[in-house]
């Protein structure tokens, strides 16, 4: 039997499809407002026996695929233990929330905790902060690694932090100290959840932010431990939907 998971984010929506334990396909696509035929097209392409949905858009593609749902914190647990068999603790930036979720040795969800209600921190964040300093996303994390060490951001609400980001141009800061001061804000705010939440080890960071590699060393360096990283953290969601779609 083949299974597919279908996660439909705030920035992007991915499919995978698993036979057994195995992925035979994934597709991922930008977000749009056509939402429906973005997620038919994606669908079309691919060949399988049942469907779960997970994501923010997941009560829409429910109903207009007469599919199951699942939360995006079950799903996400899913697919970082079938990544990481053993993992306890799993951090997942996203574009508009971060998710920090505890584990038992089973992969169950013991506690987690989601800001749903402000993106400070999460993707939508870093992309403001980025564009306050010219940046594209990918040279925004470039940028932070060849910063040092020395500013501090006092404000996670994008717009204070935006004027904040403006001011610290104005007064002369270099660009790549001030990136670096804005991935350290986003690290420690992500350690201080998982610490309210689990940081026992293995601890899986998954999610879009998970691509950059200065917030992956800043999170280490705030939490003092080694993070497991997933090839392609951006699917973590969608696989672990496909997975439990396939234990249905």
């Amino acid at each position: 039997m083949r299974a597919a998971g279908l996660d439909i984010g705030s920035r992007t929506v991915e499919l995978v499809v698993v036979e057994g334990d195995t992925v035979v396909a994934s597709a991922r696509a930008d977000t749009t407002p056509m939402l429906k035929g973005q997620c038919r097209r994606l669908l079309a392409g691919a060949a399988f026996d049942r469907l779960v949905v997970t994501g923010y858009g997941r009560a829409l593609a429910e109903v207009e695929f007469d599919a199951e749902s699942v939360t995006e914190i079950r799903a996400c647990a899913r697919g970082a233990h079938a990544l990481f068999p053993g993992c306890r603790s799993v951090l997942d930036i996203g574009g508009q929330d971060t998710k920090a979720i505890g584990l038992d040795g089973r992969g169950r969800v013991l506690k987690f905790e989601m800001n749903d209600r402000c993106a400070a921190g999460a993707g939508k964040f870093l992309e403001m902060m980025a564009r306050a300093l010219a940046y594209d996303l990918e040279e925004f994390g470039v940028a932070a690694l060849a910063g040092v060490d020395g500013i501090r951001l006092n404000s996670m609400c994008a717009v204070f932090a935006e004027s904040e980001v403006v001011g610290l141009v104005t007064r002369g800061e270099r660009r790549e100290d001030i990136a670096r001061a804005v991935h350290h804000a986003v690290a420690r705010r992500s350690a201080a959840m998982l610490q309210r939440v689990s940081t026992d080890p293995p601890i899986v960071f998954a999610g879009g932010g998970a691509r950059s590699a200065s917030l992956v060393a800043l999170l280490k360096q705030a939490l003092g431990m080694e993070v497991l990283t997933p090839a392609d953290p951006d699917m973590v969601g969608a696989l672990g939907a496909a997975l439990l779609a396939r234990e249905r």
